[in-house]
């Protein structure tokens, strides 16, 4: 019963249903390979490999920054610094979950399987880069990034350059709101001298640089509509992703970050999945 308590523990912990971020970007990643729905194992072991990845990621997340999430009051209440969960206990499911991804990935193809310990790699360095740099945010954006080009590779066994605008696309947009994520931490960041963009530019020029950053990523959007000769459906879907993004941008702002959580939960993954649900059609109707 311990060891159940500990399981349910960690999984609140690393909320693992927010796996619904990078998973759309996956998916289209994946039906742009196969032109159309991916084979149902195929499909199976892309998702294992998603779910698997990010709950060693953010395991080890939590696991790295116990000692960080102690001193912070925002954070304190998480279960290892709260004594809800041990720090071993959350360093072993790290460690059960990434060598799970790496079963996974060897399901799919031999290329796969090689690249599974450098997408270890970046979703896991994450963790550290706050230590060092204030640009830790893009770090986390290709943590979720790759995971369009990973599909790719898991369907086909080779990686098309056109896939990279997706990878860059999420790079971007996942890189902007953890900048607004972080801004209620700017404080805590310049006194523990912790890096990130609001701690080291200000919160008012943090959301500047995320408007540009969420800008850029509706751009590359637009182009990959183009390099892959989609169609109405999917334009329609940008536009959506646009009024989204529009709508998240305008419920917080520098000087009220009450609905943050909001933004930063909730219209992310909405935006992921209408996202995905538009190209998909659009791939669908023109097959």
């Amino acid at each position: 019963m311990a060891f159940l308590r500990s399981v349910g523990t960690t999984l609140e912990m690393i909320k693992w249903e927010h796996s619904v971020f990078a998973l759309p970007f996956a998916l289209t990643g994946a039906m742009l390979a196969a032109h159309g729905w991916p084979r149902p194992v195929q499909l199976l072991w892309i998702i294992v490999c998603m779910v698997t990845a990010r709950s060693a990621a953010m395991a080890f997340n939590r696991w790295a920054d116990a000692d960080l999430d102690a001193v912070n009051p925002r954070t304190a209440s998480r279960a290892i610094p709260a004594g809800l969960l041990s720090r071993s206990f959350a360093g072993v499911f790290a460690a059960v979950m990434a060598g799970l991804f790496v079963l996974s990935a060897a399901q799919l193809n031999r290329l796969a399987l090689l690249l599974s310990p450098v997408a270890l790699a970046i979703v896991l360095s994450y963790s550290y880069t706050k230590r060092f740099t204030r640009w830790s945010h893009l770090v986390l954006g290709l943590s979720l990034g790759i995971a369009p080009s990973a599909a790719w590779i898991a369907i086909r066994g080779t990686l098309d350059l056109r896939i990279l605008i997706l990878t860059v696309a999420v790079l971007f947009w996942v890189a902007g709101f953890d900048i607004l994520y972080a801004c209620q931490d700017a404080e805590h960041d310049r006194a523990h001298r912790l890096y990130s963009l609001p701690a080291a530019m200000g919160i008012s020029k943090a959301f500047w640089v995320t408007r540009v950053l969420h800008a850029i990523t509706l751009g590359l959007l637009l182009l990959l509509v183009k390099l892959f000769s989609l169609g109405a459906i999917a334009l329609a879907g940008i536009i959506v992703v646009a009024v989204l993004l529009l709508y998240e941008h305008l419920i917080v702002s520098p000087k009220d970050l009450r609905r943050l959580n909001a933004a930063f939960f909730t219209m992310n993954g909405i935006i992921s999945i209408v996202f995905f649900i538009f190209v998909a059609a659009d791939i669908l109707a023109r097959r």
